[in-house]
């Protein structure tokens, strides 16, 4: 009898053949993943993770027929109902790009030109419900665009709210997610354990009705609570 977790499920969806077989390739030597399909356009992108239900879906931008940015919104996007984590991965590392993908509802953005280890070790990340953008990324991009990227529905809630919902700690937990601090790095500045910070996390995801850390750096910019959004 095995303890072990199921592997995380990943689609790979890049038009050109040469670099899914070279994903597919480092997917399936990790014990932990497993490829359970790949698409060559957005369209096909949309149906093979309807029809199988990946964990992560790993996106190229500039696809045939359908691009993937809207192919990220059709799937993770606001009317979605089980949406897969989104990773997207291109060769273009232009700041309206991460701002399209984030506001579709992608979980994190890598240029293709990133070592191996760094896009798995990206995949897991997102699997677990964290957002991918360094710290750097997230207080120049985020910050910049922060009164644009709201989430396609009306329903989030404002600063007034988020401070009534949110215990003064969470408040503080909150601020370092908007700064892009991973769990232990915002243990560290807090004196807490990692574990004590996700279950701080998971309870602001919760109480303001957000999905993921994406969300939650980008409501805080929004809404003037990330401490150095300037």
């Amino acid at each position: 009898m095995s303890d072990a977790p199921s592997p995380i499920r990943v689609l790979v969806c890049d038009d050109q053949a040469l670099v899914r077989t070279g994903y597919v390739t480092i997917f399936s030597a990790q014990p932990d993943m497993k490829v359970v399909g790949e698409a060559e356009n957005g369209h096909e992108a949309v149906q093979a993770a309807q029809r199988l239900r990946p964990d992560v879906v790993i996106m190229d931008i500039r696809m045939p027929l359908l691009g993937g940015i809207e192919a990220t919104r059709q799937l993770a996007g606001p009317d979605a109902e089980t949406p897969p984590k989104i990773l997207v991965v291109t060769t273009f590392n232009v700041d309206a790009y991460v701002y399209d993908a984030l506001r579709a509802g992608a979980s994190g953005f890598l240029l293709k030109d990133a070592p191996p280890a760094e896009l798995v070790n990206a995949i897991r990340t997102v699997a677990k419900g964290e957002a991918l953008l360094a710290p750097a990324v997230t207080r120049h991009l985020i910050g910049h665009f922060a009164e644009h990227l709201r989430p396609a529905d009306t329903n989030r809630p404002a600063r007034d709210e988020v401070i009534r919902a949110l215990t003064p700690r969470e408040l503080e937990v909150l601020g370092q997610i908007a700064e892009g601090l991973s769990n232990a790095e915002i243990a560290a500045e807090l004196f807490i354990t990692p574990e004590t910070v996700k279950t701080y996390v998971s309870r602001i995801l919760t109480k303001l009705g957000l999905r993921d850390r994406v969300q939650a750096v980008v409501l805080a910019h929004r809404i003037g609570l990330a401490p150095r959004s300037e």
